[in-house]
């Protein structure tokens, strides 16, 4: 069947927005046309594949293909659609993804879709050339505060990791952006025979979902857009937001150690409980202290630690103890084995919520929105975090990477706008370090959507149905099932959460006994944590 391509011209969007192009393409696959069949991971879900242009706009040219897998919904009198959904990345690979939410109620009554998008997993894969480095003389590159000296090989590398991406992607690399991934979406509800889709995005994931309703707002119906990016921002104005989040949850937990000195010995303010994680730091640049080999594998340590209030407590009791040694105490085997398992787990932890994904991919579509070609305000700004917040990679975040030397040839974003679709739901958790809560407040003002937040939290992802020790928020999947189930919103349009994982009870100075709650292993909890993080990617 031959493709027409039919463009509808340049059409105004909603109120503050961009002015886009549209092209859609007529003639697309129909349901009869998917071949579905056991998906080859050997989970009990379907897969297909899908064509699509690599280039929306020579429909007839060379094609590519989407991966999609779908699991039925279990009442087949009640279902009423599809349920899209996507990981975040960008570049994360969803086939697996819907396998998270089967046994909530929505999995009842959608047939719940992942989807490898262009570019990555099962779907026709990009791929970046690895840059050749072994000409420059590395120093601190790759550690949690590099030196001034190698400022300019660390610009260096992201300037060949951009020109291997260039040189991998060819002519590809250009048509792997977001609003063709969003067409891309459109062609799979055609291809399923739909009418309408209803959708659930994680972290970038709801920038696309975002896009595709603006894009094609006659076509969405329900929509949940979970730890959500800013709108109005640049991917490098939202890692601001994020470092902010980094920085606000360690002094939220100096606080809450620092109401608690009598049971941690780290100081009875704030001021002083950092400063002892600052000693320690210290100390961890010079030599290898408690189990923490290096400044690097302590900085990332706090960093994670203090994200999750889960860790708050365990954390805290390492630190005395650590602190103690530092001050001259017996070192203690048990504290350094805990230390160690923490910073490992830490680092892989940090590595898979940043991770998990196509490297082409983020490397590729973060590259939409516009970056600083400006290389000194990177160094300025790495020399701020450095001096004044180097935990939890707040230094690396700003450095230079490929996107500082990307050279824009593909469409431009469309700016999102109020909804032209039903008002749907944005959720946000307060102490997010991948997407501030502060970006899904915009998002949910910009769409006209509701928004629910949860409080004193650090989650990524809040709807869901947990793994222990992570708990489900069963506020956030009352209100999230009645508005996808039964297209319930919220009665308000903010609506409050407190966290299912709060700290310990672990009582304040003068309100208990010291040692009178059991505190778990930092190393041990860490650990779980990760295991809880790595089966959504």
């Amino acid at each position: 069947m031959s493709r027409k391509k039919v463009i509808a011209g340049v059409t105004a969007v909603a109120s503050g927005a961009a002015l886009i192009t549209v092209i859609s393409v007529a003639g697309t696959a129909n349901a009869a046309t998917l071949a579905w069949q056991p998906c080859d991971n050997g989970l009990p879900m379907e897969c297909a594949s899908v064509s699509v242009p690599m280039d929306y706009s020579a429909p007839d040219g060379e094609q590519i293909s989407i991966a999609i897998s779908r699991v039925k919904a279990t009442d087949p009198a009640r279902r009423r659609g599809v349920l899209f959904t996507n990981p975040g990345g960008p570049g994360g690979e969803g086939l697996i993804f819907p396998l998270n939410y089967v046994d909530l109620p929505i999995g009842a009554v959608y047939d719940i879709i992942g989807i490898d998008v262009r570019g990555l997993g099962a779907a026709t894969k990009l791929t970046c050339t690895e840059p050749n480095t072994d000409d420059l003389q590395q120093g601190t590159v790759g550690t949690s505060r590099p030196a001034d000296a190698d400022f300019a090989t660390i610009a260096e590398i992201a300037r060949r990791t951009e020109a291997g991406c260039v040189t991998g992607g060819g002519a590809f690399r250009k048509h792997v952006n977001t609003p063709n991934t969003a067409r891309d979406l459109d062609r799979i509800r055609e291809a399923l025979g739909e009418e309408k889709i209803n959708y659930l995005g994680v972290s970038y994931g709801t920038w696309l979902g975002a896009v595709y309703g603006q894009m094609f707002p006659e076509r969405l119906d329900r929509s949940v857009l979970d730890s959500s990016l800013d709108p109005t921002k640049t991917w490098q104005d939202q890692n601001d937001d994020t470092m902010a989040s980094t920085k606000g949850n360690f002094d939220a937990w100096a606080k809450w150690t620092a109401a608690r000195d009598s049971t941690f010995h780290l100081g009875d303010t704030a001021w002083e409980v950092r400063d002892a994680i600052d000693t320690i730091a210290a100390v961890a640049a010079q030599r290898p202290v408690a189990g923490f080999e290096n400044q690097t594998a302590f900085d990332a340590g706090v960093g994670e630690s203090t994200r999750y209030r889960l860790s708050w407590a365990p954390f805290a009791k390492n630190m005395g103890a650590t602190l103690a040694e530092v001050n001259g105490k017996q070192p203690d085997p048990a504290l350094a084995a805990s230390n160690k398992r923490a910073a490992d787990a830490a680092r892989q932890l940090a590595a898979a919520e940043d991770g998990g994904v196509s490297a082409a991919v983020y490397q590729t579509v973060t590259c939409d929105w516009d970056w600083s070609t400006d290389l000194d305000s990177y160094y300025r700004d790495m020399r701020w975090w450095r001096t004044f917040f180097p935990y939890g990679g707040t230094v690396n975040t700003v450095q230079p990477n490929n996107c500082a030397f990307h050279q824009r040839d593909g469409e431009e974003l469309p700016r999102v706008g109020r909804a032209e679709y039903a008002p749907g739901l944005v959720l946000g958790a307060e102490g997010d370090t991948q997407t501030a809560l502060a970006n899904s407040t915009v998002m949910a003002r910009t769409l006209g959507s509701s928004l629910i937040r949860v409080h004193n939290d650090g989650t990524h992802g809040v709807y869901g149905p947990g793994d222990a020790p992570i708990k489900p928020n069963t506020c956030v999947n009352d209100k999230v099932n009645a508005y996808l189930v039964d297209g319930v919103l919220p009665a308000h349009r903010t609506t409050d959460c407190e966290t299912a994982n709060p700290p310990a009870a672990v009582p304040a100075d003068g309100h208990g006994l010291p040692g009178s709650v059991l505190i778990p292993d930092l190393g041990e909890l860490i650990e779980q944590i990760l295991a809880t993080v790595l089966p959504r990617r």
